[in-house]
């Protein structure tokens, strides 16, 4: 009887049928001989529960429709979209023909709910069915690796990709990139970057980031320069990467040159690329222009306001840092974990003790934030930093969470500002059996019992360390001159202008000595002769970087160096006087914090 309906009636029911707000799948089955896919595929994008998947699959299996590869795979896909992983998998196995897109739906399906393990036991069963896997396929597999860092099988798969002939797929070879760049394996990601014969806008960003994560922020720098010169216009996302690079180096220079960029290409600055801008110009040293972009963005949000908050942490201005607490609040932004975290940390590197108490006692109950390892970390630091020692180990062994290497870090710092050679112990052995491998604690605590003469201990863990092959992490400093960054280690003798460096740091220090600088052969911690400790002293890194920066940039303007390690105290007091003798700004960047030294004083108070 249908039948003898005229076509124009008919095509106004299907009509009503596939776009309708709620379409009948009862009303539709009368219509089954005449459904073609496309309506079902159209029911399972509505689907909003796993229950309303089941349903429409039932229809599908009853009008036969399963078998059309199209509707399977949709069906594999929304199930997996609402984390039905079992009935995919059981209609999957089910399936009397898979294609790539089959297989590809299940090995992502169960990469992104988290379950890698059947994500990869699919890609097996996958090559052992004799199939040969596509740019489609491969992809998903290869995330897998990099999500889970497992660089072991990433290599396995990157020895299917040959054998599959797809070593210059465009897709595959990007994916391979991004792997190797999240196992920080650059020199990999690198190989496999230059060879490619065309790069997209996304593997240049990977590429860039990758840089700057595994510690080459100049080279991600020297990476953007090379995308414009080819052609590839950078995105937002690019450029968050590129500013992150340019907070990595410190170097102010680049930082102003980028912001340029972005300004002349009429790029917003958005809450994410504003905050990253804002936390640019505050590790490139000016916390000021970092003020006034933070100032004059239209959106912020609570990472915003405590990237701020931790700028004027780190360059030692506590109270601002603490200022800007109650106005976050009357601006409606509610304070989350990161938040305090800075708020602790800007009391601890400026003494605010009785402040730092307050914040942290009113966390959970004024704003329903429960402390974590991270703010406890920060009260011991700021009550070991006052010298309330004693108070500093009740609170750890009160604590309700695990204690981790952090937090016996602070206390092992403060055991090494105040002298308390046995708790230090207690501290480094803390440390030791969480990090094993980690030469920095050994190499604190040695210097901790240099400091009190027990040159025994000394050699005893001197000698540990050599027994397990443990090296000191080498001092580095950085300066940036003539938009190059020039590099320098203790001793340094590498550079091409490096006997006038010399030249001119001997002449420094005479002038220097007459003005009153004494040199503190304490932080030169080793059982050697006064002479060889001074000779130590006084090629310190950063002693040759500003040396260099003197001779080689106008007078009166700032000299800016970063220190990849926690600055030494003879350098500070060196800092001090050559800013007084030269009417210098030097800005020193150290592994903790900045240091603003003018007129022979220093931002940090002598508090660091």
């Amino acid at each position: 009887m249908f039948k003898s309906k005229t076509p124009k009636i008919f095509a106004s029911k299907y009509a009503t049928l596939c776009y309708s707000s709620a379409p009948s799948i009862v009303e539709a089955t009368q219509f089954s001989h005449y459904l073609d896919p496309r309506f079902y595929l159209y029911e399972l994008i509505k689907c909003k529960t796993p229950n309303q998947v089941k349903q429409v699959h039932a229809q599908i299996t009853t009008n036969g429709l399963l078998k059309n590869q199209i509707v399977a795979n949709k069906l594999l896909y929304i199930y997996c979209m609402h984390k039905s992983l079992d009935d995919s998998y059981a209609l999957f196995c089910g399936l009397s023909e898979k294609n790539a897109v089959s297989w590809s739906v299940m090995i992502g399906g169960y990469a992104k709910n988290g379950d890698f393990i059947n994500s990869l036991r699919i890609f097996r069963d996958y090559l052992r069915s004799g199939d040969r896997p596509d740019n489609y396929t491969l992809p998903f597999v290869i995330r897998v690796c990099r999500d889970t860092m497992d660089l072991k099988m990433g290599r396995l798969i990157h020895n299917v990709v040959y054998k599959c002939g797809l070593d210059s797929d465009d897709f595959v070879v990007a994916a391979l990139v991004d792997m190797y760049s999240k196992c920080k394996v650059i020199g990999d990601a690198y190989q496999l970057f230059d060879k490619m014969p065309k790069r997209d806008l996304v593997t240049w960003t990977v590429m860039i980031g990758a840089c700057t994560e595994c510690g080459d922020p100049d080279e991600a720098l020297s990476l953007f320069d090379r995308m414009r010169e080819e052609g590839v216009v950078p995105d937002k996302v690019a450029l968050v990467n590129v500013v992150n690079a340019c907070a990595k180096i410190g170097a102010m220079h680049k930082a102003k040159v980028v912001h340029e960029y972005i300004a002349r290409s009429k790029f917003s600055l958005d809450v994410i690329l504003g905050t990253a801008m804002v936390d640019m110009y505050a590790k490139c040293g000016s916390v000021d222009v970092a003020r006034e972009v933070f100032d004059g963005l239209r959106e912020k949000n609570v990472i915003t306001w405590s990237a701020m908050i931790g700028a004027y942490g780190y360059h030692g201005q506590g109270r601002n840092a603490i200022d800007m607490f109650p106005t976050m609040l009357r601006s409606r932004i509610l304070p989350n974990k990161i938040t305090f975290v800075s708020l602790l940390y800007a009391c601890s590197h400026s003494g605010l003790v009785e402040e730092g108490k307050r914040l942290f006692n009113s966390m959970q109950k004024e704003y329903g934030v429960k402390p974590d390892i991270k703010h406890f970390t920060c009260m011991v630091d700021l009550l070991g930093r006052a010298g309330k020692i004693d108070e500093s180990l009740q609170l750890i062994e009160s604590m309700s969470v695990a204690k981790d290497e952090g937090i016996w870090g602070a206390l092992l710092g403060a055991c090494r500002i105040h002298g308390h050679v046995e708790l230090a112990e207690k501290a480094a052995k803390s440390l030791i059996e969480l990090q094993p491998q980690n030469p920095g604690h050994y190499v604190l605590l040695s210097n901790i019992y240099a400091k009190a003469g027990k040159w025994e201990d000394v050699a005893k863990i001197r000698e540990l360390m050599s027994h397990q092959k443990l090296k000191k992490i080498p001092g580095w400093t950085w300066i940036e001159v003539d938009n190059k960054i020039h590099r320098f280690s203790v001793g340094d003798h590498t550079h091409p202008r490096s006997k006038e460096i010399y030249e001119k740091l001997n002449y420094m220090l005479k002038e220097l000595e007459i003005a009153g600088y004494v040199p503190d052969t304490n932080f030169v911690l080793h059982d050697v002769d006064e002479e060889l400790k001074l000779g130590n002293l006084f090629s310190h890194s950063e002693k040759l970087a500003i040396a260099f920066g003197l001779i080689s940039t106008p007078e009166q303007s700032t000299i800016r160096i970063m220190k990849n390690l926690r600055v030494c105290g003879d350098c500070h007091t060196f800092c001090k006087f050559v800013s007084q003798v030269t009417s210098r700004v030097i800005v020193v960047r150290d592994a903790n914090r900045f240091h603003h030294f003018k007129e022979g004083a220093c931002s940090c108070g002598d508090y660091w």
